[in-house]
């Protein structure tokens, strides 16, 4: 039942129990960020909704077959395929409703250690080539997100300022509980407030202090925070664009009175893009940071 952990060491669970919380934008949009950055990225898709897909902007192409190759590695110990290229230095492993049967699979199986750590070898063999493995997890799926959690080093917590969203933070915890005793160097990276009003401050600072009241850390709240904007999200999904990739588009865009006059047509995008992305380029920096800190202690801590 041994895993290498050592190869596992910059894999991230970006994880939630409720849905809604963020985990499939911040997923897709880090991954983003730091793959164009010149680092090699894997984004596993754990979600039989797929929605990493309509992100990436692969959805119904002919590399999409909405899971069956995880389905299959998770259920019977096939090697994973990332489908490499989705984006420069960006591979993926494919996501969609195939996993559903991947996740009976699991739940229904006798060696449940076997069955949590169905992730971990999936990922073992191809983690050498990546400088970060980044976990889009479902929400509510007990098995593929007890999987993640087992294969991951580290979790990434996206939530939303409401209760609902900070009781699925919570649900995490126990979700974290369940895998330490085959994965016990899984540690919490931090959380993420997403989905914030820019000017909102008073909501996000009380939404930090419960969290913090609740997890008992004062740096387990990430300084950055992922803006709400509904004509971003839908514009860069409708687009199968990452934010920065949308923002790019508004950039080349023409003028609101260009098109105004009838010397252009169409628009760029919504205004809004380039702060989601200023937001995105920050939290993936951070995420870095943080993970580049806590190996250089960890090195620190090992004798010569």
């Amino acid at each position: 039942m041994s895993v290498d952990r050592e190869a596992l060491m910059r894999v991230i669970a970006v994880i939630n129990g409720k849905g809604g919380a963020g985990k499939t934008s911040i997923t897709a949009n880090v991954a983003g960020m730091v793959a164009n950055s010149g680092f090699r990225v894997l984004v596993v898709d754990s979600d039989p909704q797929g929605n990493l897909a309509e992100d990436l902007g692969y959805t119904g192409t002919d590399v999409d077959d909405e899971g069956q190759a995880l389905a299959a590695a998770l259920a019977f110990g096939q090697p994973g395929h990332p489908v490499t290229d989705v984006r420069p230095n960006l591979d993926v492993l494919i996501g969609g409703h195939h996993l559903d049967a991947a996740a009976a699979a699991l739940s229904a199986a006798k060696d449940q250690a076997a069955a949590r750590l169905a992730l971990a070898r999936v990922l073992e063999p191809l983690a050498p080539a990546y400088d970060l493995i980044l976990i889009d997890c479902p929400p509510g799926i007990e098995a593929l997100q007890n999987a993640a959690a087992a294969a991951a080093r580290w979790a990434l917590v996206p939530a939303k300022s409401d209760a609902s969203s900070r009781k699925g933070m919570l649900d995490v915890a126990r979700r974290l509980d369940a895998v330490v005793d085959l994965n016990p160097g899984l540690d919490l990276l931090g959380v993420v407030l997403f989905g914030t009003g820019t000017s909102a401050h008073r909501i996000k600072e009380e939404a930090r202090a419960r969290i913090v009241e609740a997890l008992g850390a004062e740096d387990v709240v990430l300084r950055t925070t992922i803006r709400h904007s509904e004509a971003t999200a839908h514009a860069a999904r409708e687009r199968g664009l990452l934010v920065h990739e949308l923002e790019d588009e508004v950039r080349k865009g023409p003028s609101w009175w260009q098109i105004r006059r009838g010397e252009a047509e169409g628009g760029g995008g919504p205004r809004t893009a380039g702060g989601v992305a200023d937001d995105y380029q920050s939290l993936a920096t951070e995420i870095v940071d943080r993970i580049t800190a806590a190996e250089q202690a960890l090195a620190q801590e090992v004798p010569a």
